[in-house]
């Protein structure tokens, strides 16, 4: 997907948004079914060509392709333009069940057309770097059909096959490095026959778009004056090699064939989403929902029955030096709510994460609900962009009434710095990311005008309602702390190796990742293979189990902090809480090492600047959510004992 995939990216590994495959699917409300009659045109329009290996999108008219008359671009959304999607009419003619054995795409039937060297060359390095074309036809993307063997065992053979089927088309292959390049398309559309009465006329509906793509040499396709030619038979045709070194001529051609299906339309999306092994799939849920709540229950056994024996001690007014012996996270009641250093910075980030949360969890409510659907080209982005902007209230109020909490008294100052820097920082990175694609001519840059809207958007919508927050959360009254603090900081004791930050956030972070690091596999994929996730339904349970343990191992690491009578828990809470985000750049990594083929520099910039979204936004998110569990869980156990 590409670059300006930017923002996709990003938006979806904000969400770890595409964590899901499926069997069945939703649809938006509102869509309605296209209807049909025999021989009603059906237009195929192009969206993209992609490449794992290069992560670029180009439009499809940037390679010499045959055009129509009159090159048309739909208008696309917000999520489309920075999916990198570039919506064409192209010149193929299919109507409603009506076969076409073969038939010349381009103007000139008997005359071939002409490649010039450089077009040779770039055909060639589009085929060198494994570039798809994807094909849409009643907003149902073209698919590829794959078949083979589950089981290789001789007694086994007789099985059917398992089909499985890739998004879009090869645009050619490589063969003893000499270059070919598929020029006849033979697609494959399945209708469903809709019930009506008897003397209306027959309506049909598309429910599934395949295309066999196919190399054949000029010389065989045996093409006349009026646009149709000979396919020959597969045994005896030569692919049309494409020499990057001279001119070349060929014929692009295609045919249609169609197909009546049982499938309803309601259901036509089933084979897109169902891509990959749907058991692994349940097995990781399963897996990752069993080992943390057997791990979030072990530790809030053991925390909740020492903190009663430690409360009940405290509470022995006959007790209280023996048990200022014992233990140590009563003795910094004094210090425990003293202010931390930067608290300005610290409210403006965990504004942004408030932000951030309150928009996932309605992106994904929204979607588990069906208002999202894949067949909503662009919808989820669109969605998720806008309510970033609007959630920007809830931030500036958690970050203005924070900010007051800890003695700030520069509320405009704090507004500013909570509606600029985290999205300044990804504006940045993003900005800096398509100046590079930009200088490739790719179609997932972002376009002037969409970047001075989403300018518009940030300053016009989402710092005036950060303002608007950030004003009424620090005229509310601060949070309650339950003891005062005293006026002379108490020395903190020297502290063991395995109470130092960095191995705290080692071990924070290793539960909230045990929950979700199987899925991690299928989430890159979606992103940089090009693949469909939807199942929010799953993506909900992850995440309410995301939430969980990022708050049991936040009140786990704080509560042993205190009993070190280490005292400053505000800045390195929020650090740990967020450690999960630690194995998740090491897991893309691993990704780009093992499972990717991109060895270029720009690519994998991309890879890496977009990964480092990802990780600052995870950060942010977990620790916030670690943040406030380990901030009311200091509040209770304080409120709970006596202080003299």
């Amino acid at each position: 997907m590409a670059a300006s995939g930017a923002t996709e990216r990003l938006m979806c590994l904000l969400m770890l948004l595409a964590l899901f495959h499926g069997t069945s699917s939703f649809y938006v409300p509102g869509v309605a079914p296209i209807n049909f009659h025999q021989k009603d045109p059906v237009e195929i329009k192009a969206v993209k060509l992609t490449s794992s290996r290069t992560q670029l999108p180009y439009e499809y008219y940037s390679l010499p392709f045959c055009q129509p008359n009159k090159i048309t671009y739909k208008a696309e959304n917000l999520g489309e333009v920075l999916r990198g999607d570039r919506i064409v009419n192209t010149p193929f003619q299919v109507f409603m069940n009506i076969e076409k054995k073969c038939e010349v795409l381009c103007n000139f039937p008997n005359k071939p057309v002409t490649l010039t060297v450089e077009q040779s060359k770039l055909i060639a390095e589009r085929i060198r770097e494994d570039y798809y074309i994807h094909l849409i036809a009643d907003n149902l993307p073209v698919a590829t059909r794959l078949e083979f063997y589950s089981n290789r065992e001789e007694e086994e053979k007789k099985k059917e096959k398992d089909v499985q089927f890739e998004h879009g088309y090869r645009l050619g292959f490589m063969d003893s490095n000499k270059f070919y390049l598929h020029n006849h398309l033979s697609f494959i559309l399945y209708y469903h026959r809709e019930e009506v009465e008897e003397n209306q006329e027959p309506t049909y509906r598309v429910v599934r778009f395949e295309v066999i793509p196919q190399s054949i040499k000029l010389e065989d396709l045996k093409a006349d004056e009026k646009g149709t030619c000979m396919l020959p038979e597969a045994a005896g045709s030569a692919p049309q090699e494409i020499d990057p070194t001279k001119k070349n001529q060929l014929l692009f051609t295609y045919s249609v064939h169609w197909e009546e299906s049982d499938i309803k339309w309601a259901s036509r999306w089933d084979t897109y989403l169902t891509m990959s092994d749907v058991q692994i799939h349940w097995f990781s849920i399963i897996n990752s929902v069993v080992v943390v709540f057997f791990l979030s229950g072990i530790l809030s056994m053991i925390i909740i029955r020492t903190l009663r024996k430690d409360i009940a001690n405290y509470n022995k007014e006959d007790d209280i030096e023996d048990t200022m012996e014992e233990s140590g996270w009563k003795l910094v009641h004094g210090d425990v709510f003293r202010p931390p250093q930067y608290p300005m910075i610290l409210s403006s980030l965990l504004g942004s994460g408030i932000q951030l949360f309150c928009m996932i969890l309605i992106v994904i409510f929204v979607a588990m609900l069906g208002m999202l659907s894949p067949s909503s080209r662009g919808a989820l982005m669109t969605t998720a962009c806008f309510l970033f902007m609007f959630m920007g209230v809830f931030g500036g109020f958690s970050a203005g009434r924070l900010y007051r909490t800890l003695k700030g008294h520069r509320w405009k100052k704090g507004a500013f710095c909570t509606a600029t820097l985290y999205p300044g920082v990804v504006f940045g990175i993003c900005f800096i990311l398509n100046c590079f694609i930009w200088g490739k001519h790719s179609s997932g840059a972002v376009p002037f005008p969409t970047m001075v809207a989403l300018l518009c958007m940030w300053f016009g919508i989402s710092l005036p309602l950060v303002y608007l927050g950030y004003y009424f959360g620090f005229r509310k009254q601060p949070y309650d702390n339950p003891v005062r603090t005293n006026q002379i900081p108490r020395q903190i004791p020297e502290q063991r190796w395995y109470m130092n930050r960095f191995v705290g956030i080692l071990m924070a972070g290793i539960l909230p990742f045990g929950a979700m690091f199987i899925e991690l596999f299928f989430i890159f994929s979606a992103i940089w293979e090009n693949q469909f996730y939807y199942l929010f339904g799953f993506l909900f349970l992850v995440f309410i189990i995301l939430v969980v343990s990022c708050s049991q191992i936040s009140i786990v690491m704080v509560y042993f902090q205190l009993c070190a009578e280490d005292y400053r828990w505000w800045w390195r809470t929020f650090l740990v809480s967020g450690g999960s985000a630690f194995y998740v750049l090491i897991y893309a990594i691993f990704y780009f090492v093992n499972k990717l083929d991109i060895v270029e520099f720009i690519p994998s910039l991309l890879y890496f600047g977009y990964t480092a979204l990802m990780v600052l936004s995870f950060w942010l998110l977990t620790g916030t959510i670690g943040f406030y569990a380990a901030y009311m869980f200091v509040r209770k156990i304080y409120a709970a004992v006596k202080i003299d």
